[in-house]
Formats: C-alpha cells, sequence, structure tokens
C-alpha cells in the first residue's frame, strides 16, 4: 500500500530526463496533485451547476409569476437567492456561473490529463497559474460584494470559493518548486512540505471575516 504525503500533493513531478541543476522542459504532477485538480474542479463545477439550475428557476418564476427560492436560501443572511439577484452576480454581463462551467472544466482536464502521465511546458503551466490568480482575485472581489454590498451569504458560492482558493495555493507551489516562477531557496523548502498552511490559513481568514460579520446571526 503506497502512502500519500503533504509534499506529494503539493509540489511533485513526474520524474524528467532534464538535467540536475535545471527545471525541465516539460513536466507532469504527482497522483495526488492530480487528484487535487479533480477534486477542486469538481467541486467548484457543481457549485456553478447547482446555481445556474436555481438561476434558471428564478427567472423561469419570473416568467410565470410566481417565486422560487433556491434550497440553500436558509434566512436572510445565508440567502441564495439574494446573491444570485444581485446586479454582482452578472459580473461581465452574464451569470456568474457560466464561467465557472467552463473554467472548473478545464481544471479538471488538467487534473485527468496529469493523471494520464501527460506533461507540460513552462507557458502551459503559468498560463494555468495566471487562469487560478484570475480566479482567485474574482471570489476575492465577491466575498467583499457579498460580505458587504449584498449582505447575504451564498454556501454555494462558498464551495467554488474554497476550491478557487486550494487550487491557486497548490498550483502556485507547483510552479515555485519547477523552477517556473523565480523564488528563494528558502520558499521552495517550504513549500515542500507546508503547502497546505497556505489554503487553509486563507480560508481561515475568510471564515473569521464572515464570522465577525454576521456572528450567531449566520443561523438564526
Amino acid at each position: 500500500m503506497s502512502k500519500t504525503t503533504v509534499k506529494d500533493v503539493s509540489t511533485e513531478s513526474e520524474p524528467s530526463t532534464a538535467g540536475v541543476d535545471t527545471a525541465p522542459r516539460t513536466v507532469g504532477g504527482s497522483r495526488a496533485f492530480a487528484l487535487l485538480l479533480v477534486i477542486t474542479g469538481a467541486a467548484g463545477l457543481l457549485a456553478a451547476w447547482v446555481i445556474t439550475i436555481d438561476k434558471f428557476k428564478i427567472l423561469e418564476g419570473k416568467v410565470s409569476g410566481k417565486t422560487f427560492t433556491p434550497s440553500c436560501s436558509l434566512n436572510p443572511i445565508i440567502s441564495c437567492g439574494s446573491v444570485m439577484e444581485s446586479k454582482q452576480a452578472a459580473a461581465f454581463g452574464f451569470p456568474n456561473p457560466m464561467l465557472g462551467l467552463v473554467a472548473y472544466g478545464i481544471v479538471i482536464c488538467v487534473g485527468m490529463s496529469l493523471l494520464a502521465r501527460a506533461t507540460f511546458p513552462r507557458w502551459y503551466w503559468l498560463t494555468f497559474n495566471f487562469g487560478t490568480l484570475f480566479g482567485v482575485a474574482f471570489v476575492t472581489w465577491l466575498q467583499f460584494q457579498s460580505l458587504y454590498r449584498i449582505n447575504a451569504l451564498c454556501l454555494w458560492c462558498s464551495l467554488a470559493w474554497v476550491a478557487t482558493i486550494t487550487m491557486f495555493w497548490y498550483v502556485t507551489s507547483f510552479n515555485i518548486r519547477n523552477a517556473f516562477l523565480p523564488s528563494p531557496g528558502w520558499l521552495k523548502r517550504f513549500l515542500a512540505e507546508f503547502t497546505w498552511v497556505l489554503p487553509v490559513t486563507h480560508c481561515g481568514i475568510i471564515a473569521m471575516m464572515i464570522l465577525t460579520r454576521w456572528g450567531s446571526s449566520l443561523w438564526a
């Protein structure tokens, strides 16, 4: 029986024939890293899919003169419907989850390719990293809007936030460890063992902001 470690998930690439002192021309990822991409991509895709379906039902209800309440709307604060009907829910002129359906699908494809032992060049990994950076920047904006402008929290959106944050930090760690992003040696050594600290801390900060904003009113 094999044993998966944190190091496997965060950094290790498949063996390469490149020189010892330079980054390989193309690299793949460990099985654990590939599975992490598949799982986070699937979680984000599930969230985007459910939100999209509920959005359609809300619009159908308006056309027929009825009111549809999403199942995750539990109270005035945990109210997916309030978030879905806000102007921020269509930041680019179309429902945000439609972007997620494409983006998270790409993440799953990358993860499945790594499971099949595919390798990719530096430009590919940096492009992928930029995509996750855009994703984490976008969800950060959505978090601010949700907490301080819409004044409501969507549980499915929160799942997408966690998935995006996790994949961003692990992809960034992967690129740093493979010398695709310039960084000091101490950072590479830290990420070799403690990549998990970054997404846990990031999500912990968001959780504290939510509790500070609403506290016990969340479940009232």
